[in-house]
C-alpha cells in the first residue's frame, strides 16, 4: 500500500451464532456495506480517519440488527444503557461516553468528549449537559427498543440460571440470534493516521451500570500511528482485565512483530487464557488489515483503496461491487 491510500474496516459483532440462510444473513451484510461506504466516503474525499470510523458507526448505531444505538439489548431493569469510545493515532487524544440513555448516536457523544479534550471518559450524569453545549441529537429511550431485543430478554430471564449475557449467545426464532454485540471500526486515511472507534448497548440482561470494555482506551479500542488501530468485540470483562487493544500495540511496538500476528497473539494468548470469546479488527500505518477472532463467527467488513468493498460472516467473503462514483 502506498503513503496516499487509505484502508477501513468495521466490525458487527462477534460470539456463537447459528449459521443462517442467505435471507437471514442478508440485512447484517447491507448493513456492514453501508457502513464501509459512508467511511470510504471520507477517505475517498482526503477526509480524516476519525471522522471515517465515526461516519461508519453512525451507520451500524442507525441500524436495528445490531446491538448499538437502536437495536441496543436491554438491561436487567428493562433499560438500554448505551457506551461507546473513539480514538485517533497522531494525537493519541480519546473520547468516550458510558451508560448513555437518550443520546441518539453515542459515537458522536464520544467524539465530542474528545474534541472538548477535558476528559477522557464521561458518564451518565454528564449526558444532557455534553448533548446541549454540542447540539447533539437526544431521543427519547423507547427510540432504541426493538421487539426482538424485548422477546431476547425475556428468554434469558427465564433461564433458571439467568445472568447478563452476550446477545448474540440468546436463541430467538428459528434461526438462532445472528444479531450481534459491539461495533467498531479502524480507518489509515490518506496522511497516513490512524483511528478507532468502537459503540455497543453492552450485555442483555446485564446489571444496571455495568460497563464492558467498549468505552475504556487500551481495552474495547486503541489507536497509535506508530503501530495499528484496533476495535474490539467479546466478553468485556475478559478483554478489559487482557487490556486486548493496548496488548495489539504492546506486542507491535515492544516485540517487533507485524500486526497479524501481534492480532492473534493478544486474542489467544491473553484473552482466551481468561475464558474470553470474541474477536478484533485491526489496521496497521501502512493499510494493512488484521480480524481474529476465536468464536464460530465475526460479522466484518473491510474495504482498501482501489478494492472492491467486502463482507464476512463466517469464513465467507461476499465481494461488493465498487460503491463510489468513478470507481
Amino acid at each position: 500500500m502506498n503513503d496516499s491510500t487509505y484502508a477501513l474496516a468495521v466490525h458487527g459483532g462477534a460470539g456463537t451464532m447459528a449459521a443462517a440462510d442467505a435471507n437471514v444473513e442478508a440485512p447484517y451484510h447491507a448493513g456492514l456495506h453501508a457502513a464501509l461506504v459512508a467511511g470510504q466516503a471520507v477517505l475517498a474525499a482526503g477526509g480524516s480517519a476519525l471522522d471515517a470510523v465515526v461516519a461508519s458507526v453512525v451507520v451500524l448505531e442507525d441500524c436495528p440488527v445490531f446491538n448499538a444505538g437502536r437495536g441496543a439489548v436491554f438491561n436487567a431493569n428493562f433499560e438500554h444503557e448505551l457506551d461507546a469510545g473513539v480514538m485517533e493515532g497522531h494525537t493519541l487524544e480519546a473520547g468516550a461516553v458510558a451508560g448513555m440513555r437518550t443520546l441518539r448516536n453515542p459515537v458522536i457523544g464520544a467524539t465530542a468528549v474528545l474534541r472538548e479534550g477535558r476528559s477522557v471518559l464521561l458518564g451518565v450524569q454528564a449526558e444532557a449537559a455534553l448533548a446541549s453545549r454540542h447540539g447533539l441529537t437526544q431521543v427519547a429511550p423507547s427510540y432504541f427498543s426493538t421487539p426482538h431485543r424485548l422477546a431476547q430478554l425475556r428468554a434469558v430471564r427465564a433461564r433458571a440460571d439467568a445472568g447478563a449475557v452476550l446477545d448474540h449467545d440468546v436463541t430467538v426464532g428459528t434461526h438462532g440470534d445472528p444479531r450481534f454485540g459491539t461495533v467498531g471500526a479502524v480507518a489509515r486515511d490518506r496522511h497516513g493516521h490512524l483511528a478507532a472507534a468502537t459503540s455497543t448497548g453492552g450485555m442483555t440482561n446485564k446489571q444496571p451500570g455495568r460497563i464492558g470494555d467498549t468505552p475504556v482506551v487500551g481495552a474495547g479500542f486503541y489507536a497509535n500511528d506508530a503501530s495499528c488501530a484496533v476495535s474490539a468485540t467479546g466478553t468485556g470483562e475478559q478483554f478489559l482485565r487482557a487490556c486486548l487493544a493496548h496488548d495489539v500495540h504492546a506486542r507491535i511496538t515492544h516485540g517487533g512483530v507485524d500486526l497479524t500476528l501481534a492480532a492473534q497473539q493478544a486474542l489467544f494468548e491473553s484473552v482466551i487464557p481468561l475464558g474470553g470469546r470474541g474477536g478484533l479488527i485491526a489496521v496497521s500505518p501502512d493499510g494493512r488489515i488484521a480480524m481474529p477472532y476465536n468464536s464460530a463467527g465475526m460479522y466484518r467488513g473491510w474495504v482498501r483503496e482501489g478494492e472492491a468493498a467486502c463482507t464476512a460472516i463466517f469464513g465467507d467473503t461476499m465481494r461488493h461491487p465498487a460503491s463510489l462514483p468513478g470507481r
